[in-house]
């Protein structure tokens, strides 16, 4: 396979982002978008390999004596929300806009770092070996991703993890805690004075988690933020005086503070039980004189610390956050990427890599 031109590649890399759209990749049910990425880097001449729902394949002339970086992002999607207008699997093309589930986040990269490993894939004597790895359940941070992958994978030095950012860098990411929290009260029926009402006992801590301002700010990441997302009880009657109350905390965490340090802070603050779904996804960054991150400031790209979590919050070696499309659009009804984000985005890529993979 001679090294395909970059017009062609773009083409290609719009037809196959509608066929990821079309096919339904909800976190742990991607087995048939792994089964199409895989089809697409055969028919490319590449070896590609499977792990659960994670594919990955290296370059031709992978060298063991040379570091190797990884390309990654993910082709898992959330589902739609009840407010999409369009059918979420059909890609829609309207007014240069490609329409369709997944198209922002994070399709549009996921093509364009598939694109930019084929770019590079049959170049002799570049100073890294290329790692690609399309990955599962980023969505729902789940266990069987890139955290399953990475022990399959050659040792990686570095990494770009492929998220919306407008082509920005994103050197710094904040952390996720999510936290359960149940009040406790007793039980009652609510036309007598009885009981305990457990919501209101919980109010309170929710007070707190709204008013709380954590001392330490980042100068990339900004103040640690939490904000209460859920909230119910067991109750199914109307009557009854409710003897607990549980609600959910999102704490997005800076680099500022470990998760232990903020637990306890939070534990001696409030009355209810507080228990956190996992310590993993913890605060992550890149040196700002690191070879890429320098690379792209020269390409006039700005530098920032991301409010939202990725897989990069899973990697035990430094990795740049960037790529195509905008992360406010994540998530939304009737889903968008610019059809001219795509071609950006290969570009960026190549571009950004270009100074540092052939420097030898």
């Amino acid at each position: 396979m001679s090294q395909p031109s970059i017009q062609s590649l773009e083409a290609e890399a719009l037809e196959l982002l509608k066929r990821l759209i079309a096919v339904p990749s909800f976190s742990k049910e991607e087995d048939r978008t792994a089964e199409l990425i895989i089809g697409y880097l055969e028919s490319k001449g590449v070896v590609a390999n499977r792990l659960q729902n994670n594919v990955w394949a290296k370059n031709k002339y992978f060298d063991a004596a040379r570091p190797s970086l990884l390309l990654n992002s993910h082709h898992d999607t959330v589902k739609p929300n009840k407010a999409y207008t369009l059918d979420p699997f059909s890609p829609l093309e309207r007014e240069g806009k490609l329409y369709g589930l997944g198209s922002n986040d994070a399709g549009g990269c996921l093509v364009s770092l598939i694109t930019t490993f084929l770019y590079f894939y049959e170049q002799q004597g570049l100073a890294y070996n290329l790692v690609l790895a399309a990955t599962a359940e980023e969505e729902i941070s789940g266990h069987n991703g890139i955290e399953l992958l990475l022990s399959s994978l050659p040792p990686i030095q570095w990494a770009i993890v492929g998220e919306p950012t407008k082509g920005d860098l994103a050197v710094a990411e904040k952390g996720l805690l999510v936290l359960d929290c149940v009040s406790h009260g007793k039980a009652g029926h609510a036309a007598r004075e009885e009981g305990e009402n457990a919501i209101y006992k919980a109010l309170k801590d929710i007070e707190w988690f709204r008013d709380y301002r954590a001392p330490r700010v980042s100068d990339l990441l900004g103040p640690v933020k939490m904000s209460v997302t859920v909230i119910d009880t067991d109750n199914k009657a109307h009557n009854v005086v409710p003897s607990q109350c549980h609600f959910v905390v999102d704490v997005r965490v800076n680099e500022c503070y470990t998760f232990e340090e903020l637990l306890t802070t939070i534990r001696e603050a409030v009355s209810c039980e507080v228990t956190p779904r996992s310590l993993r996804m913890r605060s992550s960054g890149i040196a700002l004189d690191h070879p890429i991150v320098q690379s792209g400031v020269r390409l006039g790209r700005p530098c920032y610390g991301s409010p939202t979590t990725s897989d990069k919050a899973l990697m035990p070696f430094p990795a740049l956050k960037t790529g195509p499309g905008d992360s406010a659009r994540s998530h939304t009804a009737d889903e968008y990427i610019y059809i001219a984000e795509i071609g950006q985005g290969i570009r960026g890529y190549i571009d950004l890599l270009n100074p540092v993979i052939l420097s030898l």
